[in-house]
């Protein structure tokens, strides 16, 4: 069964939050796609996690590297699975791909201070939940600790 991680950010951005989980992801094996909504915000995404800290290395590539298939991370804004993800990040109100279940983990990531955002990710609760899958939700602390909420 697909799980389906809402993750609501307050007060903090997609670019402190994705490279930390994007991490974890790479240290625990997963191949990841992350998918936004647009050509420029996959550029702006991929130059990011090359800079976004000194002293780490985030193993990635856009869909258009010839070699996606080899990446353990590929940034992308279309549906499709280049490199045999069994992890989708969602992200900028990208919406719910057609093969969802086929995924073992999917999260999405959204800005819960945008009421556009807030309506999309209510929008994916409820069609994840009428799927059958596995959901959660999942809020910062005041310490920035991720903590599930019920």
């Amino acid at each position: 069964m697909t799980e389906v991680l809402f993750y609501h950010l307050r007060n903090m951005s997609l670019e402190n939050v994705l490279p930390p989980l994007l991490e974890k992801s790479v240290e625990r094996g997963w191949r990841v796609v992350v998918q936004s909504t647009s050509p420029e915000r996959a550029d702006a995404l991929d130059a990011h996690l090359w800079t976004y800290r000194d002293d780490s290395f985030l193993p990635h590539a856009t869909w258009r590297v010839a070699d996606a298939g080899d990446q353990p991370i590929i940034l992308a804004v279309e549906e499709g699975n280049p490199n045999r993800a069994t992890v989708r990040f969602l992200v900028d109100n990208a919406p719910l791909p057609e093969d969802s279940s086929s995924y073992e983990r999917m999260v999405l990531i959204f800005n819960g201070e945008d009421a556009e955002a807030l309506a999309a990710a209510r929008l994916a609760w409820t069609d994840c939940k009428s799927r059958g899958f596995d959901v959660t939700y999942w809020q910062a602390d005041e310490q920035g600790r991720w903590r599930r909420r019920d």
